[in-house]
């Protein structure tokens, strides 16, 4: 039986108060504080609080200079089709959609608007005040809490209206509750330490502490305007969470969610320029008391030790726009994308020293990570989001940081994952066209493309059970189910219906650390 959690009162009083501090935080007045106001509510969490682009592009004065207003209407009114861009006709009046394209192409990029330490304690909200008195084991049927899947279900157009925290039995198929958290759940994280917390973060960086047990959220805290970066200790004890705005991230208590200190990204970049960074992956290791954090912009990874005054070590001179990454070698390995290089830099955590840059294709971008053990060598994949004509899914023998081949894929790629009970890599293919529909499946041993799945909706986002028995697969941004295949035989096992499913998330990961590598298979 599905859980169906209902939304407490103070959150969504919360959630509403931010969305008008958000507007105050800029306001100015009459119609412009109106604009500003819509833009925040309607646009900000796709493009950007700050105007300056999200997951969707900048909309600002510069970025549409010479663009046709009357084009722009007609955008607003349609939508975007196959993006997560709904249609505002009807849900805006004409006259505000007018008033909206003269906002935008008038408004510059606004400049880095702050979020700071006390703005955080004051989002800072407790739902559950005594954590003692929760259940001491889950509340439903299941074997293990290593089979719980999470899903970003994004809600209403994808864009956060009924948006959901999903958790799914990966042995039944079936979904235990769902965890409402007001704007779109972009990241969903579990604590590699103790079984019973997840933590959601969304497109608006509210972070959202979950009891796994009784499925409900005891806590939240805004930690910045958007941004999706997030990472847990190996203890447990910290959260790192990162902001595109404002260019900062900040430590976090795991327990209680209090912010314990802000670290303001800026640095020299690649070609000497002192830029302001937004922030790129953050991620925990099991191999040490420390956070790695991406600086997207200043081409940086800071190494930051989880002891007093968490001391910070920077590694500088990684590459151009940096974004993902994900671990290897027991988390001793950082594998880093950077975007306008087309590389993918391996980093020794040990060392804290870059060991090698190695070619990736165009646009790199690895999303969690997919490695698997193929006679002795460590192979590592990463996908990219094919903006030029060759799209290819880069393989790297992990051990010696070598590539190893390129295989030609049908299109854009996003999110690759692997697990050492099934026989394929499976990469979603993100191209804008009928090739949206498909995962394509890479064999271990060949290295070759050996089997097309048509998912029938927009195919993104694939991961596998904890076992590895099944492979989950979002059926699209604006679809509304996860569709499950049986890893071996590829026959399609279920459908489980959600609104506007995006990201999944194993649990099993905290044990495998790389999608792909088993425990023993770490080294």
């Amino acid at each position: 039986m599905t859980i169906k959690i209902t939304l407490h009162k103070s959150i969504l009083a919360t959630s509403i108060a931010l969305l008008v501090l958000s507007g105050n935080a800029f306001a100015k007045s009459g119609d412009k504080h109106k604009m500003h106001q819509l833009y925040q509510d309607n646009c900000a969490s796709c493009h950007g609080s700050d105007h300056g682009g999200y997951l969707a592009p900048a909309l600002n004065s510069d970025t549409l200079k010479g663009r046709s207003p009357t084009a722009l209407r007609t955008l607003i009114m349609t939508g975007s089709f196959e993006t997560l861009m709904p249609p505002f006709f009807g849900r805006l009046s004409d006259s505000d959609i007018r008033d909206m394209v003269k906002h935008l192409q008038a408004t510059p990029k606004l400049n880095n608007p702050p979020w700071t330490i006390k703005d955080m304690k004051a989002s800072l909200k407790v739902y559950v005040k005594d954590e003692s008195k929760l259940p001491t084991k889950p509340t439903f049927k299941i074997d293990s809490m290593d089979d719980i899947i999470g899903v970003a279900a994004r809600g209403k157009y994808g864009r956060g209206q009924g948006s959901e925290a999903v958790f799914i039995n990966s042995k039944t198929h079936t979904i235990i509750a769902k965890v409402p958290t007001v704007t779109a759940a972009h990241i969903i994280d579990f604590d590699p330490a103790n079984e019973r917390w997840a933590y959601v973060k969304t497109d608006t960086a509210e972070i959202y502490k979950v009891d796994l047990y009784t499925m409900q959220a005891v806590r939240s805290i805004k930690t910045g305007w958007n941004g999706p970066g997030m990472g847990i200790s190996r203890d447990g004890k910290y959260i790192m969470a990162g902001s595109f705005v404002p260019h900062n991230a900040v430590i976090l208590d795991a327990e209680t969610l209090e912010p314990l200190k802000i670290f303001e990204l800026e640095g020299i970049d690649p070609d000497g320029k002192k830029v302001s960074s937004d922030s790129g992956m953050i991620i925990g290791t099991p191999y040490a008391d420390i956070f790695a954090i991406a600086l997207e912009n200043a081409g940086q990874v800071w190494i930051v030790d989880l002891k007093d005054g968490f001391p910070v070590t920077k590694i500088k001179n990684v590459g151009r726009h940096l974004h993902d990454a994900f671990l290897t070698h027991k988390g001793k390995k950082l594998m880093v994308a950077s975007y306008d290089d087309s590389t993918v830099i391996a980093i020794d955590l040990e060392k804290r020293a870059i060991i090698k840059k190695l070619k990736a294709g165009c646009v790199p971008h690895v999303g969690g990570g997919a490695a698997v053990k193929v006679d002795g060598r460590t192979l590592g994949f990463g996908t990219n989001f094919g903006t030029c004509e060759k799209t290819v899914v880069s393989v790297w023998d992990l051990d010696n940081m070598k590539l190893v081949k390129q295989i030609p894929v049908s299109g854009g790629t996003e999110s690759p994952t692997a697990h050492a009970n099934a026989p394929y890599v499976a990469v979603d293919i993100i191209t804008k066209d009928r090739r949206a529909r498909t995962i394509q499946l890479i064999d271990k041993k060949s290295l070759e493309v050996v089997k097309t799945l048509d998912v029938g909706g927009h195919a993104y986002f694939p991961e596998y059970s904890a076992d590895g028995k099944f492979l989950y697969i979002s059926a699209g941004y604006a679809g509304d189910e996860v569709i499950v295949y049986d890893s071996i035989s590829l026959k399609k096992t279920a459908n489980i219906q959600m609104e506007s499913p995006a990201g999944i998330f194993s649990r099993g990961r905290v044990k495998y650390m790389t999608r792909g590598l088993s425990p023993d298979e770490m080294e």
